[in-house]
């Protein structure tokens, strides 16, 4: 099963509305360059980083792990237990770079709540562009990728975040960002 889960998580990435908007095949994913193997707190979750990256792991409710490089953010959020996917996925959805009181109250969505299964797991995905009043690693403007995964005895929300001109611009970022976020792996907890 955990085969699969990881197998279906980059089919995901690869199916999102974005990718399919287009005919184009999307730039081959960087990730040869992933040689670092890192596990969340409670060793549920693995993820796959370039070396340079710094990665954190905190354990607590909810457990977050965070890998950071190339002037982009990965995010892990997990709960152990099955939580409403859709509940979840909007309080994931709040899971910002700053808090409430220091970001636009408006965001410009790219999808949202698009539903699949992974593995038989539910999951949600949405994109989005939150404005941030005061420059966050020089800049205001961030897209943000929510990928909420439900199932298997616990809740995990895969948060991405690029500046929002880096995302638009550089193909090689993309490709790193898209690269971490299929690394992600999923292994039994019980």
């Amino acid at each position: 099963m955990k085969a699969i889960l990881a197998v279906s998580l980059a089919c995901l990435l690869s199916s999102a509305p974005e990718a399919r908007a287009t005919d184009r095949k999307p730039a081959p994913s960087p990730s040869s360059s992933l040689t670092q193997e890192h596990w969340n707190a409670s060793r549920t979750l693995s993820l796959r980083t370039p070396a340079t990256w710094e990665v954190k792991s905190e354990a607590g409710r909810p457990e977050t792990t965070e890998a950071r490089g190339d002037g982009l953010i990965l995010r892990l959020v997990r709960h152990e237990g099955e939580l409403g996917l859709d509940s979840f996925h909007a309080e994931c959805m709040l899971v910002r770079l700053a808090g409430a009181m220091d970001t636009s109250p408006q965001v410009d969505y790219e999808y949202d709540f698009v539903g699949t299964e992974i593995g038989g797991r539910k999951a949600l995905d949405s994109a989005f562009v939150v404005h941030y009043d005061q420059a966050i690693d020089g800049h205001r403007d961030w897209r943000q990728r929510n990928l909420t995964v439900v199932g298997g005895g616990e809740s995990v929300c895969v948060v991405a975040y690029a500046p929002a001109p880096v995302w638009k611009k550089s193909k090689p970022a993309r490709g790193l960002l898209d690269s971490v976020l299929e690394s992600v792996r999923f292994a039994p907890w019980r």
